[in-house]
């Protein structure tokens, strides 16, 4: 629980990678495991998208940085749906494959990065919980990776000065902070589990789960819409 509480201002560049390569012993079993109809599933948090589309889309994200690609538009709705059609022919194997190179190689990449881009390894492991949430797995936006993440998100919305806000979570002992850490007023307030909490920052259909939040309306959580 060490790194859920201390939420300091310094950057860890280790973090990232450290998500990544947890999120990866977890996930990949899983997807070997799973039958080629498994990945044609549809998926709610990403309307439009399979669950093959979701997975193209994390590893083509992590090829980018592991090979330094990022031309103009990179990450847009547009270069997200190219990364997808370029793997249209793939085996979903291959795909696999390329993940896990991905989620192995890319942590030293961010780390020697100004951390712009880190928030690319929370997205990934939201990714994997929209997975999970598809196939009934436990564990969707929670799991082992889940003291990291927070640590992540908390940087994250600290550094995009986002909505403040104080989480009283069922897993922590104390109260996180999330968002602009100099906030104009009473910050905005959550009291539930912290998975629901991951939902909200990630715009995800909260579908179960008791939560109080105050001070702010669930849309204004999100820091990927």
């Amino acid at each position: 629980m060490t790194e859920m509480t201390e939420m300091t201002q310094a950057r860890d560049p280790e973090l990232p990678g450290r998500l990544l390569a947890v999120e990866r012993d977890a996930l990949l079993p899983l997807l070997r495991s799973r039958s080629d109809d498994d990945f044609a599933l549809a998926t709610a948090a990403c309307p439009g998208w399979t669950v093959r589309d979701v997975l193209a889309h994390c590893s083509a994200a992590l090829t980018r940085v592991v090979e330094g690609r990022f031309e103009k538009g990179v990450f847009s709705p547009e270069s997200n749906d190219r990364d997808i059609a370029e793997r249209a022919g793939w085996p979903n194997a291959r795909i696999v494959d390329e993940l896990e190179r991905g989620m192995t190689e890319a942590g030293p990449v961010l780390a020697r990065g100004d951390g712009r881009m880190d928030v690319l390894a929370l997205g990934e492991w939201v990714h994997a919980g929209d997975v999970r949430e598809v196939w009934g797995e436990p564990g969707a936006y929670a799991g082992a990776g889940l003291p990291h993440a927070l640590t992540l998100l908390a940087r994250v919305t600290r550094q995009r000065e986002h909505l403040p806000l104080h989480a009283d979570l069922d897993e922590v002992d104390e109260p996180l902070r999330f968002g602009a850490p100099v906030p104009v007023g009473p910050p905005a307030r959550y009291i539930g589990d912290a998975a629901t909490l991951v939902r909200l920052y990630a715009g995800r259909p909260v579908t179960d789960g008791a939560y109080e939040l105050a001070g702010a309306q669930e849309g204004e959580l999100n820091i990927f819409g």
